[in-house]
């Protein structure tokens, strides 16, 4: 898969580029023309969750910084909240579930001395069923999390890609000789 294009302001930061200042200009027109220039709002969703709501003002103080809360993205960046939210709600009942599990291991001996063992070993059964349940919907969750990631430079590899390269200073022969 190719690298996407960078966009202008990092191929300026660069200093070199292939491209004539003709194309830089268009294309540098087509990237603003890209923006609505309205400003990152939060869904009413993402306003009653408390996790999400937190993570939603958390991210908008990061895309300011650099230039990128465009409402254009508000979608985008509100579901991203909310399936985090989620994703935590989903570990959290995960851990309970899990608890639970252990309590009734610990209390084995109860459904021993009233010879109800079957029932136990059906509990935990299902209750075995139901954490395997809960992982699975946690591991889509951190999936499309991490999808969202990469696609609004929230990942290291991601934001690396936009970054410029190093500029090396290349020395001029002919003007070093003719400054001895």
């Amino acid at each position: 898969m190719p690298t996407p294009t960078k966009p202008v302001s990092v191929i300026k930061l660069e200093g070199k580029s292939h491209r004539t200042n003709k194309e830089l200009k268009q294309r540098e027109h087509a990237e603003k023309s890209l923006l609505t220039g309205e400003i990152l709002k939060e869904s009413k969703e993402v306003r009653e969750n408390e996790l999400a709501n937190k993570e939603f003002k958390r991210i908008k103080k990061l895309l300011n910084a650099i230039g990128k809360d465009d409402d254009l993205y508000g979608c985008t960046i509100n579901r991203y909240c909310l399936l985090l939210a989620e994703c935590t709600e989903f570990q959290s009942k995960r851990e309970k579930m899990y608890e639970q599990l252990c309590d009734m291991e610990e209390s084995k001996e109860s459904f021993a001395d009233n010879d109800d063992l079957a029932t136990y070993y059906k509990l935990q059964n299902s209750m075995q069923k139901n954490l395997i349940s809960l992982d699975r919907q946690v591991q889509a969750k951190r999936k499309m999390l991490l999808d969202m990631e990469k696609e609004n430079i929230m990942t290291i590899a991601s934001s690396l890609r936009s970054i410029p390269k190093k500029q090396e200073n290349k020395k001029n022969a002919m003007l070093e000789a003719l400054g001895r």
